[in-house]
């Protein structure tokens, strides 16, 4: 007596296995009771049709239909099964292959923070079932998502709390674009914002003092070093051999150059607003209109033994601490001192006509033959000046 495992037509699940009789008619009886269907039509694996009862083999898987055409059994009809029987099995979890790595979250999660997604269409159902038929799934009952986990995870984990968290080793341009392929759309703008910055910081991103030495090293001793309009903003360049460098508009606020060399320096309309440059050498530097506002100048030594002249034409030293800093000779003119320090400083022969010095503080300051010509002197101290102050400095 042979028997037949019997499948219905396109499944591969729910099989019996059937005593096979002597007559076909016989046959289809039998699986029209097993099933529960009106049987007809017998087919092969390969989708041959049985009309004698003498193909049959011991063992034969065969499929039986209604009527219909037989149904080719694919690796899409298997995944649909498959994935119907999960449905069924855990209706409200869901476990994604994305790219080889597991993710296992809950279907409201897919499905309710972004309903148009190709996610929640995937996962959401309605009265015919899925809205979309879900993709492949693998041995594990996993559904295959052929993308990237690096940048998949991130927009999973917006999609459980609301927040976009994406690790610094995580480009946020394949974020954006995992986002736009699943369709996630809320969190578009917050990525292209992300990116765009990303990209403006990179390009804008100041130097450091690692930078700088480096261009010391590689620069030989007779070429001219150029950081013209160079961001060099919070650099820490203390005790460096700064000399001769081309710094002009560059940005250098918050700076500390606590005893660098800076001498010789092209300076003019550079930013070194708040910057910290205690005891640094200034020998004949040029800062024809800088920004020195609230810079730390204390103990600085402008002066050159060889004559040279520090031109501060115009710079702005609003706030700015020059307390015992050696200026003699140094051009300030039209330059602006309110409030600044200058207590105890050397400004013999100092050029500060037109300079406004309103409340500032020269008390103990040496200003022999210094030119105050047309200086705005209201409300400054003048205390205890080291030499007398004549008329002819002060007026026209």
């Amino acid at each position: 007596m042979k028997r037949i495992i019997l499948f219905m037509n396109g499944s591969e699940v729910d099989g019996k296995v059937i005593l096979v009789t002597h007559d076909l008619d016989e046959l289809l009886a039998a699986a029209s009771s097993k099933f529960g269907i009106v049987a007809r039509r017998l087919f092969t694996k390969q989708g041959g049709e049985i009309d004698d009862i003498k193909l049959l083999r011991d063992d034969d898987v065969l499929y039986v239909s209604r009527g219909e055409a037989f149904i080719p059994m694919g690796a899409s009809d298997l995944s649909k099964i498959l994935s119907e029987e999960i449905a069924v099995a855990s209706p409200d979890w869901v476990t994604l292959n994305v790219g080889g790595k597991y993710f296992t979250t809950s279907r409201s999660t897919l499905v309710s923070k972004e309903p148009a997604s190709m996610l929640a269409r995937m996962f959401a159902e309605n009265e015919q079932g899925y809205r979309m038929t879900p993709s492949d799934v693998d041995k594990n009952g996993a559904f295959l998502i052929d993308r990237s986990p690096t940048y998949f995870e991130p927009i999973l984990n917006y999609l459980r709390n609301g927040q976009l968290l994406i690790d610094s080793h995580v480009n946020p341009e394949g974020v954006l674009e995992e986002a736009r392929f699943f369709g996630i759309e809320s969190i578009v703008p917050q990525l292209e914002s992300i990116v765009t910055n990303k990209k403006k910081t990179k390009d804008s991103m100041p130097l450091t003092r690692r930078d700088v030495i480096n261009a010391l090293i590689i620069t030989p001793f007779t070429a001219e070093l150029r950081f013209q309009g160079v961001n060099l903003a919070g650099a820490d360049l203390s005790r460096l051999d700064l000399r001769y460098i081309n710094f002009k508009y560059a940005c250098l606020h918050g700076c500390r150059m606590n005893g660098a060399n800076l001498s010789w320096c092209w300076l003019e309309r550079a930013d070194l607003s708040h910057a910290q440059m205690e005891g640094a050498q200034l020998l004949g530097v040029r800062m024809l209109c800088a920004n020195l506002e609230s810079a730390n100048l204390r103990g600085c030594y402008f002066e050159d033994p060889a004559g040279s002249r520090a031109n501060m034409e115009g710079v702005n030293l609003n706030g700015a601490d020059l307390e015992g800093s050696n200026m003699a000779g140094v051009n300030l003119r039209v330059a602006t001192l309110k409030n600044a320090n200058l207590r105890s400083c050397d400004l013999r022969a100092a050029v500060l006509a037109g300079a406004n010095m309103e409340s500032c503080d020269l008390t103990g300051s040496d200003l022999h033959e210094a030119n105050l010509r047309g200086a705005n002197l209201k409300n400054a101290s003048l205390d205890f000046l080291l030499n007398p102050l004549h008329m002819s400095q002060t007026v026209r």
